[in-house]
């Protein structure tokens, strides 16, 4: 109940909270009773109502990304974008769009998951996932590498093209300032058929955080569950990834706090940790918007102040053995 009152209270920020603020009643007229003559009802369906639909898709895309590869790593450093797997999405996407010239909905579309996979199947595999041996430590620090390896490529393909810096500048920090150009109903689908297929997955995949050898133990097939999970980060992370480019530490947030909720109950995760990381991703958006008005802040750039902190609070409380 507390989750889903904070995530009503952040979406009537999102679109009442700006240069011009709307009022609830302002809002409810905007919904009932739209006028497009007047500027401030256009404002809100033209830019805010877009920038909520992608805070709200990408948020939930990441919560759940993060909570499923925190099940399969055994981690709880682990996120799709401190992993790499959020830059290898972006960098696909921009060496495509400059060997193509163009950067169009479409080309996002296509690219933005073949990169995505390619990392994560990297990095799982850096790791000690074939082997059946994810050390956290390990995966963390290989994460971090491909992260940096995939980050420098972005730069230096920016670099020979002078003119993709606004490119660039998406594709490194994210935000939601250009949710209107993006795919929001294309990913919207693929997130809640992506969320659907992780409900039904969630039991094989909630028994990989036993242990390779208790996994096995209760007729699990490794190889088949790994694959599925990490099919759900792939799309997950390239769906949010597409809509506001490379978010990090949120899927590093937001697993923990849902499991003090749900405890150790993946379906019920899910569910929550969707929830969370739509919340948190607008709130960050909301408190960008107005820390240095009228100038933004970008929501990557504030999740990554307030991960942080919670990345060295998780480090510094790391065991061996720690599992999710």
């Amino acid at each position: 109940m507390v989750v889903a009152t904070l995530l009503v209270v952040a979406c009537a920020l999102t679109l009442g909270v700006g240069a011009r603020g709307v009022g609830p009643a302002e809002l409810w007229r905007i919904l009932t009773a739209f006028d497009p003559s007047d500027p401030a009802h256009l404002t809100v369906a033209s830019i805010r109502l877009p920038r909520l639909v992608a805070g709200l898709v990408a948020g939930a895309a990441l919560g759940m990304a993060g909570t499923v590869m925190q099940a399969l790593t055994r981690n709880p450093l682990a996120d799709p974008g401190l992993l790499g797997v959020s830059a290898g999405a972006a960098f696909s996407v921009v060496l495509g769009s400059l060997l193509l010239g163009r950067a169009d909905t479409g080309i996002v579309t296509a690219l933005v998951f073949p990169g995505a996979a390619i990392a994560a199947g990297m990095v799982f595999a850096l790791g000690g996932g074939l082997r059946g041996d994810v050390g956290a430590v390990r995966l963390t620090l290989a994460g971090a590498a491909m992260n940096a390896l995939l980050i420098s490529l972005v730069a230096a393909l920016v670099l020979l093209r002078s003119e993709s810096l606004e490119v660039y500048r998406f594709w490194v920090t994210g935000s939601l300032a250009q949710a209107g150009q993006r795919p929001l109903l294309a990913m919207g689908l693929v997130v809640a058929a992506t969320a659907f297929l992780g409900l039904v997955l969630a039991p094989v995949i909630e028994t990989l955080s036993l242990g390779a050898a208790m996994a096995r133990g209760l007729g699990t097939r490794l190889m088949r569950a790994q694959a599925g999970a990490l099919f759900l980060v792939t799309v997950l992370t390239g769906a949010a990834v597409a809509v506001a480019g490379p978010i990090a530490f949120l899927g590093l947030m937001v697993p923990p706090l849902a499991r003090r909720i749900t405890g150790h109950n993946l379906r019920a995760e899910l569910v929550v940790a969707a929830a969370i990381g739509a919340t948190i991703l607008l709130f960050a958006d909301t408190i960008g918007r107005l820390l240095l008005a009228p100038a933004e802040v970008r929501v990557g750039v504030m999740t990554a102040l307030m991960g942080g902190p919670v990345f060295i609070w998780i480090a510094r409380g790391l065991k061996g053995g720690w599992r999710a």
